[in-house]
């Protein structure tokens, strides 16, 4: 449930197909999100899990699995 949420929230912050996102999908080689579209995404998921990321472990999510763990993380 997470992971297709957050392919949504992906999908509609950079504008590509949510079918091409994958857990293995990084923010930035591959999909080539910047640093304020990373920090888009990462409100969006605030937003949509009522959970707070801070900023330490932001600056971990690399990939869309990484992102998936700190929801999870998070929701604990």
């Amino acid at each position: 449930m997470e992971f297709e949420k957050l392919q949504e929230i992906i999908a509609d912050v950079l504008a590509v197909n949510a079918e091409e996102i994958t857990m293995d999908t990084t923010f930035v080689d591959d999909l080539g999100a910047d640093s304020l579209d990373i920090f888009q995404i990462i409100m969006g998921i605030e937003d949509a899990f009522d959970i707070e990321i801070d900023n330490e472990d932001a600056e971990k999510i690399v990939t869309v699995g990484d992102a998936v763990e700190q929801i999870k993380n998070a929701k604990n």
